[in-house]
Order: C-alpha cells, then structure tokens, then sequence
C-alpha cells in the first residue's frame, strides 16, 4: 500500500475562483495528490457544465503536477472509499461557512469513521470571492477579472457573450 496521502476538495467550482485556486495551490503543497471533485448536481443549476468547469480548472492549475480533476454525483464518503481517500479540504470564508462544514464534515465522519476533514481559509485577499458573486456580477456584466484566475477569463467571456 502506498504512503501517498490523496486529499479530495470537493466543489461545484461554477467557475473556479481565485479563492477556490488558492486552497487548491496551498493543499497541493500539503499532500502528493489533490483530486478536485466537481459536484455534478443538476439542481443546482449551473452555469457552466461539468466539463467547462474542469477545463477551467485544468487551465488554472497546468502548473500543478499532482492535481486531479474528477466529477462526481454520489455522496462524498462513497467518492473517497472509491478513490481510497480519507482526508477532505474545505475552504471556509466564514463563521456560517465553518457552521455548514463543520455539520457536513460530522455527518461525513459518521458515515465514514477514517474520513477527516481540513478547513482550509482562504488568502486574506480572497476571504470575500464565492462563485455566487462572481455569477451575481456576469449576470449584470461586471468585471470580474480580480475574481477568477486570468487563466479562465476568455472562458467566462465566451459563456458571457452567449457563445457557448
């Protein structure tokens, strides 16, 4: 068995943030592998598809050897017994974001005992940037270019104008 410690950071990343990258640069420093899980979740009606948004995580961390990028639409522990992964990150903002992790993260542990979970803050610079904000300003077409990695900005500009 391998000693390579796999970290899962499970996300809609609808789109990836400069927070969202943050926590992933920082996480890939920590373990050998970071495996962004992009939740597939319909309901939720995102703006971009799954394989947009794991385009525009794989154009923002090409400089990241050890990143991952899987979808995903099962519970999260099921994910990590599949990828044989027990410790998740979470980015939190916030006092009510570390109040829903930290529920997530207890129903997750009585569901999977081994299954830790880390709470990542983000960069101080980005402790205001959520994907909600970012879709709140596309939708009144506000500039968003200090919001998401300029890796990903002609992305978003194609869905802006409609083209895609």
């Amino acid at each position: 068995m391998s000693n390579k410690t796999r970290a899962i950071y499970p996300g809609t990343f609808d789109p990836l943030t400069k927070g969202h990258l943050d926590i992933i640069e920082r996480s890939a420093k920590m373990f050998d592998e970071i495996v962004v899980a992009i939740g597939d979740n319909p309901d939720k009606n995102p703006l971009f598809t799954v394989a947009q948004r794991a385009s525009m995580i794989k154009k923002a961390t090409v400089n990241l050897p050890n990143i991952t990028i899987v979808k995903f639409n099962s519970l999260l522990v099921d994910l990590a017994t599949e990828l044989n992964a027990n410790i998740v990150i979470r980015g939190i903002r916030s006092a009510t974001d570390f109040e829903y992790e930290s529920q997530m993260g207890y129903a997750n542990s009585s569901l999977k005992k081994d299954l830790e979970t880390i709470y990542l803050m983000p960069t101080l610079e980005y402790s205001y940037i959520s994907s909600s904000v970012v879709r709140a300003i596309l939708k009144f077409d506000g500039e968003i270019k200090h919001l998401v990695p300029q890796s990903i900005l002609k992305d978003i500009e194609v869905k802006r104008k409609g083209k895609s």
